[in-house]
């Protein structure tokens, strides 16, 4: 006989039907309360996309482009030597001029001008006076004295760390290496309106721009008869930049500046020895050896040419910096200067520094041979 347990009341097997909801989960998306309700733990909608322009990436990119447009924008338009504006900046011969190295160290600027010749009419006004630093009477000088005080000049920028840093970095040069740079040029004056790019000081460093030195300026000259300092206010030069617009005069002004006369310095083929001046004031010939200060100058006979060979060119993209210099234009040689606004640190015009009216028979003539330039190709 079986014995059964005693029954519990509970269910012994498997039930009779299915359980209550479905057997096999949902094949959709879970579904959401209307209004967009987070509870009952749904999951919430992907964020919207963000507008292209605010993806980091591309802000990125936008903002170097804006970056270096703005910065193209101030060098094709500062009026300094490192961009191409159209500031021209006129300096007189006995002004200091503004933002200086150092006082004045010039002994003598008072070099009649012997003017290149005025442009001829098939001269585009583009035309650039060009002439060698080996030129004979390209500069002046007076027999036994040194134009520029190069020893002043050397105390003065010794004295100053920071602007014979600032100097030496003009010339290419190491700081300790300013006193023999300086013993190796040689003390002229200029005869003609000469272009340069003139470096001031400001704030610890140089600042180029384009300049026009007056005839009559004492100048140290390098080893090809470039100009390297302005000894009026011990300011490195370098050779000038092209302007890429129509040049605008300021700063100083004297009665014989023609636009068409100012020249430029080619570096001459080789190293010069011996320098041939001219000295308006006795009527000689002066012989002054390269780097001297005056105490060899001897007398010499006035040279087979005794005027700078002055050539005209269009030429604004050479590599050459003394080759590619537009000129101010070209004027027909009777207007003078117009009054133009001042420099920055000076107010007053510069004296005049017309030639005398007669000059001794050995001196060189006042209009040298110019050849028309042709036009630009």
């Amino acid at each position: 006989m079986s014995v059964e347990p005693p029954s519990s009341g509970r269910p012994t097997g498997p039930p009779s039907g299915p359980l209550s909801g479905p057997s096999e989960p949902p094949s959709g998306p879970p579904s959401q309360p209307p209004g967009g309700g987070s509870g009952g733990g749904s999951t919430p909608s992907p964020p919207p996309r963000r507008p292209w322009w605010r993806s980091a990436p591309r802000v990125a990119v936008l903002a170097t482009v804006v970056v270096a447009a703005v910065v193209l924008g101030v060098l094709l338009t500062r009026p300094d030597g490192s961009g191409h504006g159209g500031e021209l900046f006129l300096q007189a011969a006995g002004k200091t001029g503004p933002e200086p190295f150092t006082q004045s160290t010039a002994e003598n600027s008072s070099t009649p001008p012997a003017s290149a010749s005025p442009a001829t009419g098939s001269a585009p006004a583009s035309a650039v006076r060009q002439v060698d630093g080996n030129a004979p009477g390209l500069y002046g000088g007076t027999r036994d004295v040194a134009s520029c005080d190069v020893e002043r000049q050397i105390k003065a920028l010794g004295a100053d760390p920071a602007k014979n840093k600032a100097f030496a970095s003009v010339e290419g040069i190491a700081p300790a290496q300013v006193p023999a740079y300086l013993r190796a040029l040689t003390p002229v004056q200029l005869r003609m309106d000469t272009r340069v790019t003139n470096h001031g000081y400001r704030n610890g460093s140089a600042t180029a721009y384009q300049a026009v030195l007056q005839a009559g300026t004492a100048v140290l000259v390098d080893g090809r008869g470039v100009p390297r300092v302005r000894c009026a206010c011990g300011n490195p030069l370098t050779p000038p930049v092209a302007l890429k617009t129509t040049p605008r005069p300021t700063g100083d002004s004297w009665p014989s500046y023609r636009p068409s006369h100012v020249v430029v310095v080619d570096p001459a083929p080789q190293i010069i020895d011996v320098f041939v001046l001219y000295d308006p004031a006795n009527g000689e010939w002066i012989a002054r050896q390269r780097g001297d200060t005056g105490h060899h100058d001897h007398r010499t006979r006035p040279p087979a040419k005794p005027s700078p060979s002055v050539s005209a060119s269009t030429s604004t993209a050479s590599s050459s910096p003394s080759a590619c210099v537009s000129s101010p234009g070209a004027d027909n040689g009777s207007t003078p200067c117009p009054a133009t606004s001042t420099a920055p640190s000076e107010s007053s015009s510069a004296p005049s520094s017309e030639p005398p009216s007669s000059e001794p028979v050995t001196s060189p003539p006042d209009t040298p041979a110019t050849s028309p330039a042709s036009p630009a190709s």
